[in-house]
């Protein structure tokens, strides 16, 4: 039995901000029982929902020295579907309203949890073969295990894996702050360490020290090899790249299913969608008091309103996307420019747009399941989930060629009537409403090839059981 310990700032059901949870939180479970014991460590935060707050069982605590203090450590855990997951509980840290919020807040405590973590191992008697550890919030356990941790017998042999969910995100800090936090020596304070451009770098510990780096699609592996996507890491990237690979992410088919899903308006199937997808379309028109009318085009936004995925383009085009056998229906919080241009067109055409700005689980389900087409502009993409959720419910995503989008969006072609969306090249509001453009054309003119597109959408597997088998074989080749 080989055993693997996933360190992570978020996981579902606990706690999530973004895709990290969804990985974290399913990809353990998906792992096969038989060969592997898979175990996850995260911080116990209070802004956890309450109830699952109050369902973890204490093990124990102790006291570790950080930053010439001595800290408590408490360990809760909790078994679901099979996999155990260990919390590091300290108030200090984890008390606030939100998993994060001051940049330098985040670094103190992130750095302390992945200390916590590892101490916590032999506290909780569980020695990993392998450690998986998420983004810039626990760069530090593969230089850890490599540094302080490495002489003692319990600790020596373990491998790591660094997953990359996000590039832009590095835990920057000047070298001074992050040494006194991390009692690193000044020997990993180079550049071809922790140092980059002038200040200490979280992630970079990650990619230097992890023993393999993986990222969320094969597109984003490569593409992050490039100055424009490499966030200046590219150079170092080029270099491991031998260890490098893209494990497109998964989602959970028994949440993510419209013939069982409770919170959508109306079960389907790829058999009977085209009867009963519609009466979704129609409940959610009623619920958001837009006109009940089955030959308006449903176009869904699920997403974070930033640059990043693409709203500068929607922004340019919005007159234009707004036509009038348009409905637009948006879901989502971020950029406050953003929130008010789209709070400004719900106002300009009440009967088109329906802006949401707010995030709700529940929602989200009613909207994939209601939608014709999904829109997803993104200047960069490591993976993106909401594409896969809404092939999942028969809503044709339109996206960009870019990261993951690339690698699970097969784009239309009318002539060999292939494709499973509609996708652009180019970052460029006018081809992105081309795009818009062509598929309601093929919605309202070509059904049949629109239906066709759903059947394939449908049945398309992008379900854990890929990945995971991506996953154990790099497991196996580390471990050995």
């Amino acid at each position: 039995m080989k055993k693997v310990l996933f360190v992570a700032s978020e996981a579902v059901p606990f706690i999530k901000t973004g895709g990290l949870a969804d990985v974290v939180g399913s990809l353990p479970k998906y792992l096969d029982k038989r060969y592997f014991d898979a175990r996850v460590i995260l911080p116990k935060y209070m802004c956890m929902k309450e109830e699952l707050r109050n369902s973890l069982e204490y093990i124990g605590d102790f006291y570790i020295d950080y930053a010439g203090t001595s800290k408590y450590v408490g360990v809760l855990k909790k078994e679901i579907d099979g996999v155990i997951f260990y919390f590091i509980d300290n108030e200090e840290y984890f008390g606030g309203p939100s998993p994060y919020g001051d940049w330098l807040y985040d670094i103190e405590k992130f750095i302390f949890f992945s200390q916590a973590a590892l101490c916590a191992l032999p506290f909780v008697d569980f020695r990993p073969d392998l450690i998986h550890c998420h983004d810039w919030q626990t760069g530090l356990v593969p230089v850890y295990l490599k540094d302080k941790f490495a002489g003692g017998e319990f600790f020596r042999g373990i491998k790591s894996v660094f997953t990359i969910h996000n590039l832009k995100f590095q835990g920057t800090w000047d070298i001074k702050t992050i040494q006194y936090f991390s009692g690193l020596s000044d020997y990993y304070f180079a550049p071809d360490k922790l140092e980059a451009f002038k200040d200490g770098n979280l992630l970079k510990g990650g990619l230097v020290y992890a023993d393999a780096i993986t990222t969320v699609s094969k597109t984003y592996a490569e593409e992050i090899q490039n100055p424009f996507y490499g966030e200046g890491m590219d150079g170092l990237l080029r270099a491991r790249k031998n260890d490098l690979r893209g494990i497109v992410n998964g989602i959970d088919y028994n949440e993510f299913n419209p013939e069982t899903d409770k919170l959508i308006y109306r079960n389907y199937n790829s058999k009977n969608f085209r009867k009963e997808k519609i009466k979704n379309k129609r409940a959610l028109q009623k619920d958001l008091g837009l006109p009940v009318d089955d030959n308006k085009f449903m176009l869904a936004v699920i997403s974070r309103l930033t640059d990043q995925k693409g709203f500068d383009l929607v922004e340019y085009m919005m007159d234009q996307i707004c036509e009038e056998n348009v409905q637009l229906v948006v879901l989502g919080t971020g950029d406050s420019k953003y929130e008010n241009m789209f709070r400004h067109y719900a106002w300009k055409y009440p009967d088109r747009v329906s802006a949401n700005i707010y995030y709700s689980e529940e929602m989200s389900h009613k909207i994939y399941a209601a939608a014709d087409a999904f829109l997803m502009p993104s200047l960069f993409e490591p993976c993106g989930l909401s594409q896969l959720m809404s092939l999942r419910y028969g809503t044709l995503p339109i996206v960009r060629e870019t990261g993951g989008l690339c690698d699970t969006v097969e784009s239309y072609n009318e002539f060999e009537s292939k494709g499973t969306g509609f996708s652009f090249a180019n970052y460029n509001a006018h081809e992105m409403l081309d795009r818009i453009n062509f598929a309601k054309h093929i919605y309202y003119d070509k059904k049949r090839e629109w239906n066709k597109m759903i059947d394939r959408a449908m049945a398309v597997d992008f379900s854990w059981k890929q990945s995971a088998l991506e996953y154990q074989a790099l497991y196996d080749w580390l471990i050995g």
